[in-house]
């Protein structure tokens, strides 16, 4: 019997960064593997010819009904940017039973740990008073610690309950904060299994010390937090971006941070990476992170891991459980990518 045909292309991503050994030797076990490495896509010749016995595609490879229609005994496509990009058929996966999968959690953990550093940095002034000795204008004691307050006890909002937010929770425990959580795509008695009391936005945003966005883009959501949602943030808060750029209005959040109302960190930006003249770069009340709060070679490594696992169930005709499956009644809101500099 034939092995099954297993297409790697997976250009953004190399093959050494999100395989390592152990994963590459079970995935070469599952079936035949053609990889197409280097920059770009797999030529389309050669892509097209593979197509008719195709069972597994691990890439970000466009997939229009066209190419469906070829690839009869496709069974699942894993993307490996982690994202549900906006070039895959997917009611035509849906209604042939192909999964459409996503190793979007391999960055969850790495994301939360990063969060609860920012936040106690933000909210015990760490980087503020760094910067401040080092210019020689630092004050000391008290004087020095004005406008800063314990996470122990602080009311924190999550905007978003995707797989960030559900990692950052746990973190929490040690502090005993109350957390409010605001996402129109979970129920109230999900958030609740976490400790999460479900909230509206405004709820969120005008009760909340400490407030963490987590929110994916959509269609439907393009900078949603403005100027009205950031006023009702208490002043003297804290704000973190952790998700996506697209989901604020990225100069009146800066703007606002300018002002003083609340003090803010960002691990994404509208353009990556940032331009050398970015304004976001002199804001004095601004934590700057270059997108790397996920970006820890053992997450990459997590993607291959994952893919893997799902890989041996699929082509055992078992349902997939590491990846997160799309879903056709949200993938085609879906809007992952930030603008990139060219």
């Amino acid at each position: 019997m034939a092995r099954p045909l297993i297409v790697v292309d997976p250009s953004p991503r190399g093959l050494a960064e999100i395989f390592d050994a152990a994963s590459w030797e079970r995935l070469q076990g599952l079936g035949e593997v053609v990889v197409h490495e280097g920059a770009g896509r797999m030529p389309a010749g050669r892509f097209e010819a593979l197509l008719p016995e195709m069972a597994l595609l691990i890439g970000q490879s466009d997939m229009p009904k066209a190419r469906l229609d070829r690839a009869g005994k496709l069974r699942a496509i894993v993307n490996v940017e982690t994202n549900f990009l906006q070039n895959v058929a997917y009611e035509t996966c849906f209604e042939r039973g192909v999964h459409v999968l996503a190793p979007s959690s391999a960055f969850a953990r790495p994301v939360a740990e990063m969060a609860l550093g920012m936040a106690i940095d933000l909210c015990r002034g760490v980087t503020a008073a760094d910067r401040a000795m080092r210019a020689g204008r630092e004050q000391w004691l008290l004087d020095g610690a004005a406008g800063c307050f314990s996470l122990y006890g602080a009311s924190v909002g999550l905007v978003g309950f995707g797989d960030l937010a559900r990692a950052f929770t746990p973190l929490l425990a040690p502090f005993q904060c109350p957390i409010k959580a605001y996402d129109p795509w979970i129920s109230d008695h999900f958030m609740a299994g976490f400790g999460v009391a479900a909230a509206s936005l405004d709820e969120v945003l005008a009760t909340c010390r400490v407030i963490v966005v987590f929110a994916a883009v959509t269609s439907e959501n393009p900078g949603f937090l403005g100027r009205r949602e950031f006023e009702l943030i208490q002043p003297g808060s804290v704000v973190l971006l952790m998700s996506r750029a697209g989901v604020v209005d990225f100069p009146e959040f800066l703007r606002q941070i300018e002002s003083g109302r609340f003090r803010a960190a960002s691990d994404v930006f509208p353009i990556e990476p940032a331009p050398a003249d970015d304004p976001a770069r002199r804001i004095e009340g601004l934590l700057l992170s270059p997108h790397r709060a996920g970006a820890l070679p053992e997450s990459l490594l997590e993607i291959g891991r994952q893919t893997v696992a799902d890989a041996d169930l699929v082509l055992r005709g078992l349902p997939p459980l590491s990846c997160r499956r799309a879903q056709r009644e949200t993938v085609a809101r879906s809007r992952s990518r930030p603008i990139e500099k060219s």
